[in-house]
């Protein structure tokens, strides 16, 4: 087991350090951290693992290295060993572990599937790196699972400073899940709690003491009874089920060894296990989504500039165009959408949205605006805001370029969409499936805020599309050249309403016979995908949330003054919104474990 040796300077240090100390020359270090590093075909997280890693608010002198990785079938080992050969002297000391042949564990049935084997592999090195970290004299060791990423650059030192003997940040996910249980049977299984939905969703918020923890934790080695701690072998009286996290659960519980959770920051997000049965380009896709949920809730993840990527090879997935709505005075928006689009491997081309804050009666008489006779919002009883008539406009401009173009099918994306996990292969898979049953459409929705669900039929042959019914939202959309020559050729300008009131009088699915009645035919071949793959961002009410459309003057005051609708409801988070299941997570509290 090679171990690099500390820098000079740090030796000096070390050697003077009590004296320095006692003379009130300097301050006292921080306390010294193992960081174990544990890597199984991580190539598609490594980076971004090892990036958080780089980021950490915590002196490198102070920092020493544990890397093990075997069983790999992919590039693992070379990133690793390229991101040590880059930062590993900044480091007190690296400790790498030797690599065996790539292999598989008997019995085992995929890279996802764990045997009794694999388990107690991962126990030994998780033992070797303890051992490690007792023998160098280290105040604490941090254990963290590759996919697991800690965006929070304080996380060490906020642990640290909690003065627990094992305490685990508590992440983010997809889903429910997270990396601790507040229950367990006596015989060492799963057992829900009413605390576990409180603390995952931080409606009770500091530092709660659990049964377990697992995937990314902090063991203090001074603490009282951690000595005791062991992974492997199990303690001499185990009974419970042979598994890694459960072994460390009972050691705590044998050695009267606290365990907590701290929920009080975001520390970071960790990627939602897959089946057994599942295999490596699984993970990987639940891993991108996880990625753009960090862009969306924030922080974003980074990867590290040290390791060598596979390249990205963007497309439009058959599409002649896929759009991307996008106000030029909204950067972050813009910014966070392209990087989406670019981790999916998408490539998308901006369109600068119409500013309504840049629209008054003059320049809308002569673009031939006009407001739809009698229309008020179907909640506040507003009438149009400026707004809705610049995200109409820029609707608009991109079926003008359909029709003059000739384009076949296109992808049309606001700037606020939360992107379901694998949304890009469910896309395609939907297409094909169309594409196979030759149904005649006009327009899939792939984002809404549905009405009445229970009232839309679904397509024979193709389980996941449904008949559209009225609909708020058009944030996500497929459209063909035949759908929009039909919304282009019913002159929607001059008896204008917002867009997503427009689109189900053309499918003839509005409620309102009167908004109807001004239209004909009302015969646009309307679809939405189910589950739907798309979803804002935000909602009204959250703190993030930002709507251009709401948040304007009516469409005929020229005052300049920007008046907040907050009695409209199409921006509430909907009761039934047909998410459930949707990134092929089940959204059930099931799903904690």
């Amino acid at each position: 087991m090679p171990v690099a040796p500390a820098a000079p300077l740090l030796q000096l240090l070390l050697l003077l350090g009590p004296w320095l100390q006692a003379a009130g020359v300097v301050e006292p270090p921080l306390p010294a951290v193992v960081l174990t590093i544990l890597a199984r075909n991580a190539e598609h997280s490594l980076p971004h693992y090892l990036g958080a890693l780089e980021r950490l608010d915590y002196p490198r002198a102070r920092l020493a290295l544990w890397c093990a990785t075997d069983h790999n079938t992919d590039n693992t080992t070379q990133m690793l060993q390229e991101w040590l050969a880059a930062v590993g002297d900044h480091y007190a000391a690296v400790v790498w572990r030797p690599e065996g042949e790539p292999r598989s564990y008997p019995d085992e049935e995929g890279p996802k599937h764990w045997t009794r084997e694999r388990h107690q592999f991962l126990m030994e090195l998780k033992q070797e790196a303890l051992t490690f970290a007792r023998d160098w004299g280290a105040d604490y060791i941090l254990f963290a699972d590759t996919d697991n990423i800690l965006t929070n650059n304080q996380t060490l030192r906020l642990l640290i400073e909690q003065g627990l003997p094992v305490v685990a940040p508590m992440l983010d996910s997809q889903t429910y899940y997270s990396n601790f249980w507040c229950g367990i049977t006596p015989q060492g299984y799963y057992r829900r709690t009413a605390d576990y939905f409180p603390t995952k969703n931080r409606r009770r918020r500091g530092c709660f003491q659990v049964p377990m923890v697992h995937s990314t934790f902090l063991v203090s080695l001074r603490a009282n009874g951690t000595a005791q701690l062991a992974f492997y072998p199990p303690h001499p009286n185990y009974t419970w089920p042979f598994d890694d996290i459960i072994v460390f659960a009972y050691a705590c519980q044998a050695a009267g060894v606290t365990v907590h959770v701290c929920n009080a920051h975001r520390y970071g997000y960790m990627n939602v296990p897959v089946k057994s049965h599942q295999g490596l380009e699984d993970e990987r896709v639940n891993f991108i989504h996880l990625i753009l949920e960090a862009l969306v809730d924030g922080p974003p993840m980074w990867a590290s500039a040290h390791v060598s990527r596979p390249p990205k090879r963007p497309s439009k997935m058959g599409f002649d165009e896929v759009f991307v709505i996008s106000l030029a005075r909204r950067p972050d928006r813009r910014e966070r959408m392209l990087s989406s689009l670019w981790e999916m491997e998408i490539s998308g081309r901006v369109v600068d949205a119409v500013d309504g804050r840049t629209l008054n009666t003059s320049i809308m008489r002569s673009l031939g605006v006009d407001l739809l006779p009698g229309y008020q919002d179907p909640y506040s009883g507003r009438t149009l805001t400026k707004g809705e008539v610049g995200c109409f406009l820029s609707h608009y401009s991109i079926w003008e370029e359909v029709v003059a173009r000739g384009l076949a099918q296109v992808l049309v994306f606001e700037d606020d969409v939360r992107f379901e996990s694998n949304f890009r292969g469910r896309l395609e898979r939907l297409m094909e499936e169309v594409e196979a049953e030759k149904l005649p459409w006009d327009l899939i929705y792939l984002g809404r805020k549905q009405v009445n669900p229970e009232e839309e039929a679904a397509v024979d042959g193709l389980p996941h599309l449904v008949v559209a019914g009225y609909s708020y939202w058009t944030l996500a959309y497929v459209l063909s050249l035949a759908g929009a020559r039909k919304l282009l050729a019913s002159q929607p300008l001059r008896r204008m309403l917002p867009v997503d009131e427009f689109l189900p009088i053309m499918f003839d699915r509005h409620p309102n016979e009167h908004y109807k009645a001004h239209f004909w035919p009302r015969d646009l071949h309307a679809f939405s995908a189910r589950p739907l793959l798309a979803a804002p961002t935000h909602y009204a009410g959250d703190a993030e949330w930002l709507s251009d459309t709401e948040t304007s003057s009516p469409w005929d005051d020229d005052s300049g003054r920007i008046i907040s609708w907050s009695g409209s409801h199409k921006t509430l988070r909907g009761p039934r919104l047909d998410l459930a299941g949707s990134s092929g997570h089940s959204l059930h509290p099931r799903d904690e474990l």
